[in-house]
């Protein structure tokens, strides 16, 4: 079976599952990897930082100078930095941003009795937060989300995609990031302001100045990482909701519900399918020799549905408990930005419920995202009944 076939990404989980079950590692020569879908093996690849190396990964023509292709001790040292944007007191300042936010979005369409999700509430939204965080205009957001799905799209050149077009697009939008945050940044040493960008310019790591190329590199990550999950959980929620009424009517009964609702989203419909390791040494994982120097693709989605994990894998429940998901992915590179993740689908989901008496799907067959490694859909339309004001 072809993993990353197009034809299974918008349900791709019964190809994992008859995979696993011959092998739970298995080597995909025409994609020079190795994949690895048990949830124990996964969950050792992104821990095991000694052996399954984050630097060495992105080594299929792309070098990039970014914290999620770093290891100890740079990493330490750059996480702890970033890591003061996302306290918990950060966040919570934010929480009445994301509301004003979801709630003049969802106002704007709360007459037409329909929306696209993805393009008018769970793109723009996240995009707007992490531009307030870093200190760049809300009204940039469509060139800032152009710029995160060109980044997106380099890693579904991996299993075989259009590289030659995702490297033309990537380098174009390259040249713009560089001019944009290269002028945003002098701004900041010339004129300082209460905002994650000056913080990253007059920070000294080992003594010293982040490099300029560094804060670029810094602003594109966070660009992709403080966005990418939260778009596609709240679309990923939205058709859960559609397709199981019976836990929709849970949350609806009990709104204290809706937190773990998010989780089992995040378990069911993983929105970042993969993450890229190579291995410093030869390993065996559950059974299997990997040799060192190997491409590791480790298949989060296929790990948050394995059987041997989770009970009734497929089933969504949002009662389901111990559910010890591997969304965010788990050691020294869990997500930093997981607790924003999780309170913007929150407070966006929240406003939905609130303002929608019912929905559904128009189209049940909604087309997927094009890359192997993120999940969810690429356009999203909804037919709701508007509660009386």
């Amino acid at each position: 079976m072809d993993l990353f076939a197009p034809e299974h990404r918008r349900d791709p989980y019964p190809t994992y599952a008859a995979v696993r079950a011959a092998t739970p590692v298995v080597h995909v020569p025409d994609a020079r990897s190795w994949v690895v879908l048990g949830y124990d093996a996964v969950k050792r690849v992104l821990t095991d930082h000694a052996v399954f190396r984050s630097d060495a990964a992105p080594a299929r023509g792309q070098a990039f100078e970014w914290l999620l292709f770093m290891d100890p001790p740079r990493h330490t040292r750059l996480r702890a930095l970033i890591g003061r944007a996302f306290t918990s007191r950060a966040i919570a300042a934010l929480e009445p941003v994301i509301r004003r936010l979801a709630e003049d979005r969802i106002a704007a369409t709360i007459d037409r009795g329909e929306i696209d999700v993805v393009a008018e509430l769970a793109t723009p939204v996240p995009m707007m937060v992490i531009a307030a965080l870093i200190g760049l205009p809300a009204d940039d957001w469509p060139m800032l989300a152009r710029w995160s799905e060109a980044i997106v799209q380099l890693g579904n050149t991996i299993v075989g995609g259009d590289g030659a077009r995702a490297g033309a697009v990537f380098a174009a939008a390259d040249v713009e990031m560089a001019a944009y945050f290269r002028a945003a940044i002098a701004v900041r040493r010339t004129a300082p302001r209460d905002d994650l960008l000056t913080r990253l310019v007059t920070a000294e790591v080992d003594g010293e100045l982040l490099a300029e190329h560094e804060l670029i590199r810094f602003c594109q990550l966070l660009l992709v990482a403080g966005t990418e999950t939260t778009t596609n959980v709240i679309d990923n929620a939205l058709v859960c909701f559609a397709e199981h009424p019976d836990q929709l009517a849970r949350v609806r009964a009990d709104p204290a519900l809706l937190a773990p609702a998010v989780e089992e989203v995040l378990r069911v419909r993983t929105p970042v399918q993969a993450m890229f390791r190579a291995t410093a040494e030869p390993v065996e994982l559950d059974g299997v020799a990997v040799p060192a120097g190997a491409f590791v693709i480790a298949m989060i989605g296929a790990a948050n549905r394995d059987p041997r994990r989770f009970p009734a894998p497929d089933a969504f429940d949002i009662g389901r408990t111990p559910n010890p998901h591997l969304a965010f992915g788990h050691g020294i590179h869990f997500c930093v930005g997981a607790p924003l993740a999780r309170l913007e689908a929150t407070i966006v989901l929240d406003a939905l419920l609130r303002r929608w008496a019912s929905f559904e799907l128009a189209d049940p067959a909604w087309p997927s995202r094009p890359a192997f490694h993120v999940h969810g859909p690429s356009a999203l339309r909804i037919l709701f009944t508007a509660r009386a004001a």
